[in-house]
């Protein structure tokens, strides 16, 4: 019997590479939730900020800037967590697979916090305080860094188009916008720091 090989497509290992700090963070997130869920009505504000959601009073009065970490890991009820980690799990194996999970974390946490950031300081500017929480800045940040490297890789990324993730972008912000209880400054910080975040730390290029 004869025999045969074939040599591996380029990339097809990465491709198939197990994503494990996405998974990672999809399954800290759904424990975080779960737990709270058995204790109480987790799309209650005040039973949210009671265990870390980010409100402004508590990080000037109290000193607790904890809460904008903390705030990322917690969800209004099952549909927000939902929506959340099914664009987390699908967006974040493709980014980690390409930087690594360290720097993949480094992109989701930071531009987590840089939503935090925007949403903390524009409703310092309003006066309009809201609980806030949930994964979507550091999603939102996800798509900003797929952005910069569909960019840098002459407009395709792992199957993906700048224009598809720029219509992607955009209709999700529409919807931010168009929806009630939704923070759109976290949406809009986390999409910028994922951006810059990746502008820095990635580099690679792959031949067209």
């Amino acid at each position: 019997m004869d025999d045969y090989r074939q040599e591996p497509v380029e990339g097809s290992e990465k491709d198939t590479k197990l994503a494990a700090a996405s998974i990672l963070l999809v399954i800290i997130n759904t424990a975080v939730w779960c737990i709270l869920e058995l204790r109480g009505d987790t799309r209650s504000g005040a039973y949210i900020a009671r265990y870390g959601g980010m409100y402004p009073e508590a990080l000037l009065y109290g000193g607790e800037w904890h809460r904008l970490f903390t705030s990322m890991f917690l969800h209004f009820g099952a549909e927000h967590l939902a929506n959340n980690m099914i664009l987390l799990a699908a967006a974040g194996s493709r980014l980690e697979r390409e930087t690594g999970p360290f720097r993949y974390l480094a992109i989701y946490l930071g531009a987590g916090l840089a939503g935090n950031l925007l949403s903390f300081y524009m409703m310092m500017q309003t006066g309009d305080y809201a609980v806030c929480a949930g994964a979507s800045g550091g999603v939102f940040g996800i798509i900003g860094a797929l952005i910069w490297a569909a960019i840098r890789n002459k407009g395709k990324f792992q199957g993906l188009t700048l224009k598809g993730l720029v219509l992607m972008t955009a209709l999700c912000m529409y919807y931010g916008i168009t929806s009630a209880g939704v923070d759109n400054w976290a949406h809009a910080g986390g999409a910028a720091g994922g951006f810059f975040l990746c502008v820095l730390l990635y580099r690679k290029t792959h031949n067209a």
